[in-house]
């Protein structure tokens, strides 16, 4: 697990409190803040996750390759 899987997670749930908040105050600013927010966290995640995936395909010292050609 790397930091962007973890902070993308977190910036999701932000944005989604951030949201729901404008929401109830009748901002709609926040609650697009809030959005762009969660989209932010989203894309942080899927972004570790594939640089996790990819670490683990590229070959260690001694190891044959995991990637397929």
């Amino acid at each position: 697990m790397n930091k962007d899987q973890v902070k993308g997670p977190t910036k999701d749930i932000a944005g989604k409190v951030q949201g729901v908040t404008g929401k109830l105050v009748g901002s709609k600013s926040q609650e697009v803040e809030g959005f762009n927010l969660q989209m932010e966290g989203k894309a942080q995640k899927g972004y570790g996750d594939a640089k996790d995936v990819i670490k683990e395909k590229i070959r260690a010292p001694g190891e044959e390759s995991k990637i397929a050609i």
